[in-house]
């Protein structure tokens, strides 16, 4: 892919927050940040993504079936250490190729979700590698300029997510795939890990400062409650071995519904006073 054609892609992506036209338009997409194995220099590629649980998501170096695996695998081969952008946040993350069995299953999940992955391993008489980008501790570094702006950045990112998934589900055969099983949980895991951290933070730093915020705040917890009751249902439904792709949606449905009202009515009441500070 020519350079230009990635800083093309790059501008857009950081300047849309993660959203970008063209190929991209639709995908997972981040930003990887390598050190260049000879010069050391930072080097910035749009990569694909799948997401694998709350701490990690993987990265497969296809390079569309090139007979040579792309410069930011050798890159990263030399130094893990690498830097992620979401377009809603910035964080550092450690590269771990995957081997064998592991290798493997992931890339068949992979394959199960889009089967232009095995095209590009047709194409080759390499080994795809697939990489895990495992986050390194400690919080990101939003990219928004306000607390509210972070707020409205992060929520947005689950009404696509959410969007994404009733997509794939819409589009599933009559089994549902492991990739979007996985796709399914780690939005689960995602959206129970933000709420927690805001009924342990954000909440109790305005509730200090807005005491008369408390009702707005009490309704808020109150559907942090509603919402894991149907994450709880969510993953219980996906759970089956069988799991009805139609039920799948079903509940999918459900929860976006209560997400789309709770993140409405958060901004609408939040906003305001985050972006005061």
């Amino acid at each position: 892919m020519p350079n230009d054609f990635n800083q093309q892609v790059i501008d857009e992506f950081r300047a849309n927050s993660g959203q970008v036209g063209g190929p991209f338009e639709g995908a997972r997409l981040i930003l990887l940040t390598t050190t260049g194995a000879r010069s050391g220099a930072p080097h910035t590629t749009p990569v694909g993504y799948l997401p694998d649980g709350a701490e990690r998501i993987l990265v497969i170096a296809s390079a569309a079936g090139a007979p040579r695996d792309p410069a930011w695998f050798h890159n990263l081969r030399a130094t893990p250490r690498v830097t992620v952008e979401t377009g809603v946040f910035t964080y550092d993350a450690d590269a771990v190729v995957l081997r064998g069995a592991e290798r493997d299953h992931a890339f068949a999940r992979a394959v199960e979700a889009d089967p232009g992955w095995a095209e590009y391993q047709a194409r080759t008489s390499r080994i795809i590698p697939v990489v895990a980008l495992q986050g390194v501790p400690g919080p990101p570094k939003p990219n928004a300029t306000s607390w509210g702006a972070a707020l409205r950045l992060v929520h947005d990112s689950f009404r696509r997510e959410l969007a994404l998934i009733r997509k794939e589900i819409a589009e599933s055969g009559p089994g549902l795939g492991s990739q979007l099983r996985m796709n399914c949980l780690t939005l689960c895991q995602g959206l129970h890990n933000h709420h927690t951290g805001e009924d342990a933070g954000i909440f109790r730093f305005v509730a200090d400062r807005h005491p008369g915020v408390a009702p707005v705040l009490e309704r808020l917890r109150r559907e942090h409650q509603t919402i894991a009751e149907l994450l709880q249902q969510l993953q219980e439904v996906i759970a089956s071995d069988d799991a009805d792709p139609l039920l799948v949606r079903t509940e999918v449905e459900r929860l976006t519904d209560e997400v789309e009202r709770h993140l409405s009515y958060e901004e609408e009441h939040l906003i305001p006073i985050l972006d005061a500070f």
